[in-house]
């Protein structure tokens, strides 16, 4: 990882933008190595981020003239905030864009909907993407815009491909509660995951030993379609599994969101992930960390 002498105190100054959950779980894996600034369009949260180790900077990806403060801040970029919710370009990315460094290292966090609906099929980082809805265009746009930038820039970029994140408070729980319902086994999904604890080690590992312009599947070896999921999360919680219907039923009681969320039928290898970066994952499957948590009340 290249530095161009951008350092506080003998540390080299790491630029985290989009701080939440995951940024949080980041912190403690980086701030003995960097002088972490971590970006917050939210006033309110910088005693939060300076109690976390970071040294809160407010800014807004949609207020371009707020982004100049960032600019020479430092040589590496963890990007963490989502797209906006309209369009088929991410505005934001394209704003932050215009102010990360020359020879710059950018880890992008990135999403599995890429690739549309595969089918189920089960494939590695060399498909193409082919998004389908608007919030993977996106997607695709974040992309494209810090590819065109690492290449005009000499900058080293990583993307890392991320799916559902899961962990202790980040579970359907509410969902299986309210019986939200799920698809018909015939017409389920398969979907992929990731613990929030282990994305976080994989993105530090990514800043050191990524490949420059190399693409990553973040998932770990669960192999579950979306109603499996479910049930496994009901069962764990003492909870009745969802109700399945078949998709045109669903499809008149959920969200358009929700709906496009069980559209999308993939399998992903991370293989890459493990040879390349040296990822040994704390919870290979989301059983494993369902069956850690304290037994529910009864």
């Amino acid at each position: 990882m290249k530095n161009n002498g951008l350092k506080i105190l003998g540390k080299p100054r790491l630029l985290i933008i989009g701080c939440g959950d995951v940024g949080m779980r980041l912190l403690p894996l980086l701030r003995a190595r960097f002088h972490i600034f971590a970006v917050t369009s939210q006033p309110a949260r910088c005693a939060e981020l300076r109690a976390a180790g970071a040294t809160p900077v407010v800014a807004n990806l949609d207020q371009r003239d707020s982004l100049y403060r960032l600019k020479g801040l430092a040589d590496t970029i963890v990007h963490l905030a989502p797209p906006p919710s309209e369009g088929k370009q991410d505005r934001r990315t394209r704003n932050l864009a215009a102010i990360l460094p020359r020879h710059g290292t950018v880890v992008y966090i990135s999403t599995t909907g890429v690739y549309g609906d595969c089918g189920g099929a089960m494939f590695d980082e060399t498909r193409a993407v082919s998004p389908v809805n608007a919030r993977a265009l996106r997607r695709v746009d974040a992309e494209s815009v810090l590819r065109r930038w690492a290449l005009r820039m000499n900058g080293r970029l990583s993307i890392l491909r991320v799916p559902g994140i899961y962990a202790s408070d980040r579970l359907p729980v509410d969902r299986l509660r309210q019986q939200t319902p799920a698809l018909s086994p015939d017409d389920d999904v398969y979907t992929n995951h990731i613990h929030a604890d282990d994305l976080a080690g994989i993105i530090a590992l990514a800043m050191f030993r990524a490949a420059p312009q190399r693409v990553y599947h973040t998932v770990d070896d669960s192999d579950l379609k979306m109603g499996a999921y479910f049930d496994l999360v009901a069962d764990r919680f003492g909870l009745p599994h969802p109700p399945r219907l078949p998709r045109a039923q669903l499809a008149t009681q959920v969200s358009p969101m929700l709906l496009s969320f069980m559209s999308e039928s993939r399998r992903l290898k991370n293989e890459r992930m493990k040879a390349e970066l040296g990822v040994r994952l704390r919870w290979p499957t989301v059983s494993d960390l369902l069956a850690s948590l304290p037994v529910p009340p009864t």
